[in-house]
């Protein structure tokens, strides 16, 4: 149970250093959002799978990248919280991007 609470506060204090990075995200989320709603009708069904694929791509791309952006490599993953913190850390990315893709995509389907 520590190690858990362990990789939230690591993750809680990463975040803390790049609050910049995370904000200037959410506002380009929101502006997307606008972008996508101010169209006619907008395709946000259309726009779900190839989000989904496209935020399921990044993820598996991250996991493979994040020992390696870290100097370390899948190999060093010994212990399981080793792996579920890469597999969560990866979901996350992953989920970013779906959540930035989905709105892009439906902005730029054609009505």
């Amino acid at each position: 149970m520590y190690e858990i609470w362990l990789a939230m506060n690591i993750v809680w204090e990463i975040a803390l250093t790049i609050w910049p990075w995370i904000a200037a995200a959410l506002l380009l989320w929101i502006v997307l959002l606008a972008a996508a709603a101010r169209r006619s009708a907008p395709s946000w069904r259309g726009a779900f799978r190839p989000a989904l694929l496209a935020g399921a791509l990044v993820a598996l791309l991250a996991f493979f990248a994040l020992p390696g952006l870290t100097r370390s490599s899948l190999g060093d993953l010994a212990y399981w919280v080793d792996w579920a913190n890469v597999l969560a850390i990866a979901a996350g990315i992953g989920a970013a991007a779906w959540l930035m893709a989905w709105p892009a995509l439906t902005w730029l389907r054609k009505p």
